[in-house]
């Protein structure tokens, strides 16, 4: 699917989601924009990912869902 992305990412509980979603989006923009757009600063009022995301938590099923994120772009 091209217009979103999973990802299983493992968070310590001493830092918040939010933090960690934010810290990611913003360093893959401007890494996106970096390589494919040519720019190197002034990344202001560019945007790339969507506002929101969601989160869910993943137990004893861990290696179902890794098998689902990885065979996306087969189906």
């Amino acid at each position: 699917m091209p217009d979103h992305v999973h990802m299983c990412i493992e968070i310590p509980p001493k830092y918040a989601v939010a933090s960690i979603v934010g810290y990611l989006k913003g360093k893959s923009a401007i890494l996106i924009a970096r390589q494919f757009c040519g720019k190197e600063r002034n990344f202001i009022g560019e945007h790339f990912w969507a506002r929101g995301y969601a989160v869910s938590t993943v137990g004893f099923e861990i290696n179902r869902i890794r098998r689902y994120i990885k065979e996306q772009e087969s189906k």
